[in-house]
């Protein structure tokens, strides 16, 4: 047999082999995630565990969506333009009860507790700003319109009975307004350390100011989905450690969901849990397999659930 004809048969058995896998693997399928704003953990997050997903069975082509986060993210999974998305618990406990801005009741099922979030009030060090008290009738942007950020600052500022200037701006238009003096404080909710705040303090140096003081209304009002969370020093350079609000945050997704969609996104987030951490957060946050299924108030996707309890009995 010459090189030239033994060549041709090697290649079309080889063909014929990745043919069949094919077969056996099934069609490619494309995914999304709505996750965040620029600049924010969150989209960090959701690109890592794209590209984790991405490399997972079945064949996921799976891609991380910029979004204004929890709110729209919920809006996105119920309308169809997203698989499923990151959500603060607090909303998508609105979206299941049809609280607002939802309306009516959304059909959520959760995926797993991903990350704690942390309620970050930043404010210029300069401005010598130390507690809520001290921002009364000064403009703020408590976060963009439709995220969890917007809904949580607009409770902790209503149970204060602080008054201040609302405003609503995306992350990175709040981080060059208060470079720029246009606002005195913006309330931001994410992972520690969020790149943006890095950032910005290395040439606006930065103070968060405690938000534990209205937690006992925020948990009377709206029951135990806020819990007191401890920012540790040096998340962001120059910040000493601090008490805030912290609540879940979960990934939903539609009850329609494929079952092995669902099953593939929890065999990553148990299997490639250390992987599961943007670089720039790594030492301070921890993708915690142990409150994966601790996704209350929304009940886990059966794909989920049988998934988990076949990986931990």
């Amino acid at each position: 047999m010459t090189v030239t004809r033994r060549a041709a048969i090697l290649g079309g058995l080889a063909l014929a082999l990745a043919a069949c896998d094919d077969t056996y693997r099934g069609p490619e399928r494309k995914i999304t995630i709505a996750a965040g704003e620029p600049g924010g953990f969150y989209l960090a997050f959701a690109e890592v565990l794209a590209a984790e997903l991405s490399r997972a069975e079945p064949r996921l082509r799976c891609s991380a969506l910029p979004t204004e986060a929890s709110v729209e993210n919920v809006q996105r999974v119920q309308d169809g333009t997203a698989d499923f998305g990151l959500a603060l618990a607090d909303v998508a406990q609105s979206a299941i009860t049809g609280g607002s801005p939802f309306g009516k009741p959304v059909p959520l099922q959760a995926l797993g507790r991903v990350y704690e979030n942390y309620l970050q009030l930043v404010v210029r060090a300069e401005d010598q700003l130390t507690d809520l008290r001290s921002l009364a009738g000064r403009p703020i942007s408590v976060g963009a319109s439709r995220s969890g950020a917007a809904q949580l600052g607009e409770r902790v500022f209503a149970a204060s009975g602080v008054p201040v200037q609302e405003q609503h701006l995306p992350l990175n238009d709040a981080v060059a307004a208060l470079h720029d003096h246009r606002i005195d404080a913006f309330l931001w909710s994410g992972g520690i350390p969020t790149p943006a705040l890095a950032d910005l303090n290395r040439t606006t140096p930065l103070s968060l100011i405690p938000l534990t003081s209205v937690l006992p209304q925020l948990r009377k009002a709206y029951g135990p989905l806020y819990e007191q969370v401890q920012v540790p020093a040096g998340a962001y350079r120059g910040v000493g450690a601090l008490g805030t609000i912290g609540v879940a945050n979960l990934l939903v997704c539609s009850p329609k969901l494929p079952f092995d969609v669902a099953a593939a996104v929890v065999r990553v987030l148990v299997e490639r849990a250390a992987e599961l951490v943007p670089a720039q957060a790594v030492g301070t946050q921890f993708l915690d397999v142990r409150t994966l299924i601790g996704t209350q108030p929304v009940p886990l996707h059966r794909g989920a659930a049988d998934t988990y309890r076949a990986l931990h009995g």
